[in-house]
């Protein structure tokens, strides 16, 4: 796949997630073979206020491969505002995501995310005026769903729209906002989108095992998967997923080992690159992928939910090895 003058190496990309895919977390699913991974979202609205937390969730110190940042807004000029900043403040990216399928009701309640998807030609003045900030060269995706709710499945006028005024790749979520995350996935809807535009397609939802994507793909035709808390706890799905992609030999699953030296791997960069304060409530959650299929999953993830300090992930590492 080719977007601009970025050749992308792959076609499984790791999604945005937000309060999960930070850094260490980018970092990781990048190592086991996502094509491109995306930061948290941002408010271009905060960043044009000169809110320095917004900007911290886009600043990657050491990215490993190709990086994405996201921005969310309602309001055209001030995302190109945004995304000056983001420019003159020296962050460093490859590509460009605009936030239109975020079903969280303090984004949608501002006109943002999913919100978006009830105004197709706002949708396309926002991908407009991002194109202008970007310049020529910069890959400019959108992250959208279907459409807003059954009333207003707007998903294939937003996505005409948004390939009509610059954007290079779409990333479509197969549910409605109204649907939240409740299944199944409509991947009509999403094949109805790729059919509608010229440019490539992910599709997005629920794809949790290389056989899911290869479905996805056939149902869909489109031009790879965007995989989101399939991976979490399971970095090698992407490994997995590119094998079956490529025709490739399945890779052996990770042994128990594997698994609790990822975990306290990637627990132990976020406390070194946010402080364990900072770190530890968020890895939290993330610990508790890791625990999926063990033997004691549901008492090891009540003891995930009391980690406080860095030493505590390898009690619980020790508390794992004791109940397998």
């Amino acid at each position: 796949m080719q977007l601009r003058n970025l050749s992308i190496p792959g076609r499984a990309v790791f999604a945005p997630m937000a309060g999960l895919t930070d850094a260490a977390c980018r970092h990781l699913m990048t190592d086991h073979g996502a094509a491109w991974t995306v930061s948290e979202m941002a408010s271009a609205k905060a960043i044009t206020f000169g809110d320095k937390k917004s900007l911290t969730l886009l600043r990657d110190k050491t990215p490993h491969g190709l990086y994405a940042v996201q921005l969310f807004g309602a309001e055209p000029e001030t995302l190109a505002k945004a995304i000056a900043i983001v420019k003159e403040q020296g962050i460093a990216f490859d590509i460009l995501d605009i936030n239109m399928g975020c079903p969280a009701p303090k984004i949608t309640g501002g006109g943002a995310g999913s919100r978006l998807l009830l105004d197709p030609a706002l949708c396309g003045a926002m991908v407009a005026a991002a194109r202008q900030a970007l310049g020529e060269d910069t890959p400019l995706t959108v992250k959208m769903r279907i459409g807003w709710d059954e009333a207003h499945l707007t998903g294939v006028e937003v996505a005409r729209q948004c390939a009509a005024n610059g954007a290079d790749l779409l990333a479509v979520h197969g549910r409605t906002r109204e649907q939240m995350y409740i299944p199944p996935v409509d991947a009509a809807a999403i094949a109805a989108i790729k059919q509608a535009v010229d440019i490539p397609v992910l599709a997005n939802g629920d794809i949790t095992t290389a056989e899911g994507a290869l479905d996805m793909l056939e149902k869909t035709g489109c031009d790879g998967v965007m995989i989101g808390r399939g991976a979490l706890g399971d970095p090698w799905l992407f490994e997995r997923v590119n094998a079956a992609l490529t025709g490739s030999a399945t890779p052996p699953e990770p042994t128990l080992n594997q698994r609790m030296n990822t975990l306290r791997a990637q627990i132990y960069e976020m406390c070194e690159d946010k402080g364990e304060w900072a770190a530890m409530p968020q890895a939290r959650s993330q610990a508790m992928h890791y625990m999926k299929g063990l033997r004691g999953a549901a008492s090891l993830r009540r003891y995930c939910s009391m980690l406080e300090h860095f030493e505590d992930v390898d009690r619980l590492i020790d508390a794992v090895y004791r109940l397998q």
